[in-house]
């Protein structure tokens, strides 16, 4: 008699066979990170497209699609707070 072992599909699973493994491990990364998101060491929670709510503090903020910071966000923080530092100096 055959052991019949189950696989883990995760999130992706609902594809089935379709759309390739490429593209069903993507959508699975993309998701977990989504339901683990973190800013500043606080989780956050998707509430919409782009729109995240701090848990612990409440606040609403707009943040990328499928994670609340996009990489263009972080490089505009980084500029500002560059910006900021230096005329803090002058």
């Amino acid at each position: 008699m055959a052991e019949n072992k189950a696989r883990k599909t995760g999130s992706a699973g609902r594809f089935g066979a379709r759309y390739g493994r490429v593209a069903r491990r993507r959508v699975k990364e993309i998701e977990e990170e989504m339901r683990s998101a973190t800013v500043d060491g606080d989780d956050v929670k998707r509430l919409g497209t782009g729109i995240w709510r701090n848990e612990r503090t409440g606040e609403v903020f707009t943040g990328g699609s499928y994670r609340p910071q996009t990489p263009g966000g972080r490089q505009v923080s980084r500029s500002i707070r560059a910006a900021l530092s230096a005329d803090d100096e002058e």
